[in-house]
């Protein structure tokens, strides 16, 4: 079986927390780490497997990324196999961030094989005050947790 071609499209724009992971996963993953300015539309056909990456912003993806989801073409068939990951301060709501990206992605025509969500250093708004949360992550457990999920996806990708 030949290598799966892999790009992770990843926003991360604050503290650099998401790009970690991106690197994470690309790197177990093989994978092209691009931000979604990056990626024309029409070069998805030359990838196996697509991750998507966001910080968390008022709860939700990065708008750069929301846009570029909803110019894709409607239905593209077959389904590609995809995948999710983000970081936040406020990591206890991260299936509800996932949830609405998830239904986006699905309605274009992925089919969504797995997410990832772990801490993220958060100095937004009145969080600066107190220096932020989560100042040291993603940690080593993070990433590793990472590198972890993106084997699983590795695995299910051949499986599959």
């Amino acid at each position: 079986m030949a290598a799966t071609k892999t790009l992770v499209i990843c926003k991360s724009v604050h503290h650099n927390n998401t790009a970690w992971v991106a690197h994470t996963i690309a790197d177990v993953l093989g994978a092209v780490v691009l931000t979604p300015e990056e990626v024309p539309y029409a070069s998805l056909d030359d990838y196996d497997l697509i991750g998507f990456g966001s910080g968390v912003y008022y709860g939700s993806f990065h708008e750069a990324l929301w846009s570029w989801v909803r110019g894709l073409p409607n239905q593209r068939l077959p389904q590609k196999p995809a995948f999710l990951f983000s970081t936040s301060g406020l990591s206890c709501l991260w299936k509800f961030w996932h949830g609405p990206f998830t239904r986006a992605l699905t309605r274009k025509g992925f089919d969504i094989i797995g997410d990832f969500h772990c801490r993220g250093f958060d100095a937004w708004g009145p969080l600066w005050l107190v220096g932020g949360i989560n100042r040291r992550h993603p940690d080593e457990r993070d990433l590793s947790r990472a590198a972890e999920f993106a084997r699983r996806i590795q695995t299910a990708i051949k499986a599959g």
